[in-house]
């Protein structure tokens, strides 16, 4: 099947710089709504079974205008969340941010036992989104949208995607509404096709200034 995994809009604390994680979250700004918008179009020529969101807010508002436009509800599924920042959550200095980007770069090397402050391991965050994967790969034979994360993203497609290394989804940003796309199964393994981490409207919908650690190159 073909995979793709969409970044949400931009949010408030993309903008402030800050770790946010905590469901329901923040809505989207003004242009995160206008990303959103753009979605349908950019993905015209493709053939949508499904989609999905992570219980976040902002995926599903992300959503909405595919959702509309292909007559399509948008699946909620838990599994498909953040990573949860746990003691630093809503922190945006310096020393908070690095100790999470820390943490999911040990997850990309295999560090999978080392535990992100307050929260959770490598083990519980691989094994919730490769069950969230799964099932959407058990529920359709071409393409599904799945709505997600700027560090859920990276993270799990660096460890999964066979052709490229977490180095590469570390060292490539994903701006809101950039589309990673993959192909393959789950018992094949899953290839990274492309990487787009510019907004699927286009760079004029990119905002250069917002610090957004979670969407920004590491390292």
């Amino acid at each position: 099947m073909r995979l793709l995994l969409i970044r949400h809009g931009q949010t408030p604390a993309n903008v402030l710089g800050e770790l946010d994680t905590a469901a329901p979250g923040p809505g989207l700004t003004e242009l995160g709504q206008q990303q959103a918008r753009a979605v349908p179009d950019a993905l015209r020529d493709e053939n949508l079974q499904g989609i999905y969101a992570s219980r976040l807010v902002r995926t599903q508002l992300t959503a909405a205008p595919l959702s509309a436009a292909r007559g399509l509800d948008v699946v909620v599924h838990d599994g498909l969340h953040e990573i949860e920042a746990g003691e630093l959550e809503a922190k945006s200095d310096e020393a908070s941010v690095k100790a999470y980007l820390d943490t999911i770069i040990k997850w990309g090397t295999g560090e999978l036992d080392a535990r992100m402050p307050g929260a959770f391991d490598g083990h519980d965050f691989f094994g919730r989104f490769d069950a969230a994967v799964a099932e959407i790969a058990r529920a359709h034979d071409d393409t599904a949208a799945v709505f997600s994360h700027g560090a859920a993203i990276r993270a799990w497609v660096g460890a999964r995607a066979l052709n490229v290394s977490g180095e590469f989804t570390l060292r490539n940003p994903i701006d809101n509404t950039g589309v990673a796309v993959l192909d393959g199964s789950v018992e094949r393994g899953w290839r990274l096709i492309s990487w787009a981490n510019t907004p699927v409207g286009g760079a004029e919908l990119a905002d250069v200034q917002a610090p957004d650690p979670t969407g920004e190159r590491v390292g």
